[in-house]
């Protein structure tokens, strides 16, 4: 079901780019347009690898995220959750490796003075990497620190200097004698955070997918050596249980087992979870055993104790798996899947597919005539009282009947609840489902308990 395949440092994925580049062109487009995404400072001509999320877009990720808090925090019994400040000591990532070690190869065209990275620049076949955008020549390699640094403090001087997390799991690791002296595991347990980080990405693009600014779902699963290969089976398995809880197709997802050469050092295993976007098929999520390198690098760099001990047991450094999750990733990966070109009564249509549980709009609700007071009075009454009972719910009544089903179908609303004369007479209202566009009669005092089921399945 899943394509396990090695990934090489030079492997390469064919894809339809026209017909790829088309498809995402639609859905950023689509985004724009039905407020899903905007453009970063874009009143100002933008800003290169920002992206602003608007009112459906921040329902959108929201119901992700929450979607993998109740999965992997609320719904387990070996988790706890924590948000770690942003900006944090510098000696932690010091110690991490970030400061020496956390770049990317960088090359400058000699011409046009435009920055790329090496390794995403392809070799001609006289062997020299020529600029993509004026065919001049590149300069040299060198690497490039990705992290933000600023200054905390009124001086601006060595001694104030810190930096935007790169990732969350630095604020994971540095909570963990907080979290043993607080609560007292047993192992194995783990620690997971939602949150932003920060990387000075040299070439940002395919839209959210590569960005200066994102959000991370990570966990640090801590165990004992011995354990390390069961628990990795359980968390690899946990990924795809949530991509399903999601939406994202599993004949789109593909595990790739990381060569020796190509892990960081520290690392025994590691599997990239690629997806098949619309511009190829990347890395959406990653799951690797760390060994016990990071509570051994902060144990020795902050000289605090980072150890576990049962009774009549020696202390020693746990080991940890971490299951990394992009939020932004996973957003471009639901719409990617959920987007679909169809015809239905003879009219050809676009919406989105998307999962009951993770729409940004439950159902909408509206009069079958916005000129008819008494309809527009019943239909407010439903309406008020099924959003106390479904927070996500719209009220729509711009346009005529057909515009609005389109306009929510766009959006991904599963359902429409029309409001008419019949309504009055017995108290029941036209249902429609996004997907076939079938209608059918169902009490108003029943909607609550009907879309309630729906969306848990």
């Amino acid at each position: 079901m899943f394509c396990l395949a090695v990934k090489n440092k030079k492997s390469v994925y064919y894809v339809d780019m026209e017909q790829g580049n088309d498809l995402m062109e639609k859905i950023v487009s689509l985004c724009k347009r039905r407020g899903f995404i905007y453009q970063g400072s874009e009143i100002y001509g933008g800003l290169a690898g920002t992206w602003d999320y608007g009112p459906l877009g921040v329902a959108l990720k929201n119901n992700i995220k929450n979607t993998w808090w109740r999965l992997f925090v609320e719904g387990r019994d070996d988790m706890y959750g924590i948000d770690a400040a942003i900006l944090m000591s510098p000696k932690v990532w010091e110690a991490s490796g970030h400061v020496s070690g956390f770049s990317d190869p960088l090359v400058e065209c000699e011409k046009c003075k435009r920055r790329f990275r090496a390794d995403q620049i392809e070799v001609g076949e006289n062997g020299i990497q020529s600029c993509p955008d004026c065919g001049a020549k590149l300069g040299a390699s060198r690497q490039f620190n990705m992290m933000f640094k600023t200054h905390i403090g009124a001086t601006e001087d060595e001694s104030s200097v810190s930096y935007l997390r790169p990732e969350t799991a630095g604020g994971i690791f540095v909570n963990f004698k907080n979290v043993m002296d607080s609560f007292h595991p047993k192992l194995p347990f783990g620690i997971g955070q939602v949150g932003k980080a920060f990387r000075n990405e040299i070439a940002p693009r395919d839209f959210i997918f590569r960005v200066r600014e994102f959000e991370q779902m990570e966990i640090e699963y801590f165990i004992r050596p011995s354990e390390w290969e069961a628990k990795f089976e359980e968390w690899r398995a946990a990924v795809h249980e949530f991509n399903a809880a999601i939406g994202i197709p599993k004949a789109q997802v593909h595990e790739l087992e990381v060569l020796q050469e190509d892990r960081a050092f520290y690392s025994k295993r590691t599997i990239d979870f690629e997806f098949d976007f619309p511009f190829g098929r990347k890395e959406l999520y990653g799951l690797a055993y760390r060994t016990d390198y990071d509570l051994s690098a902060h144990e020795k760099g902050s000289g605090q104790h980072l150890r576990y001990s049962d009774e009549g047991e020696e202390s020693f450094v746990p080991h940890v798996i971490e299951p990394s999750f992009g939020v932004d990733r996973a957003v471009l990966a639901v719409l990617a899947s959920a987007y679909t070109e169809d015809e239905l009564g003879g009219e050809k249509r676009v919406y989105l597919k998307l999962k009951p549980s993770v729409a940004p709009v439950k159902a909408a609700v509206f009069p079958l005539l916005k000129n008819k007071p008494e309809l527009v009075a019943k239909a407010r009454e439903i309406y008020i009282a099924l959003k106390k009972e479904i927070p996500q719910i719209m009220w729509d009544d711009n346009g005529n009947i057909g515009k609005r089903y389109r306009r929510q179908d766009e959006i991904g609303t599963p359902w429409c609840v029309t409001v008419d004369f019949d309504t009055l007479e017995n108290g029941t209202v036209t249902v429609r489902d996004r997907d076939t566009g079938q209608q059918e009669r169902v009490s108003a005092a029943e909607l609550a308990k009907l879309f309630s089921e729906k969306i848990k399945v």
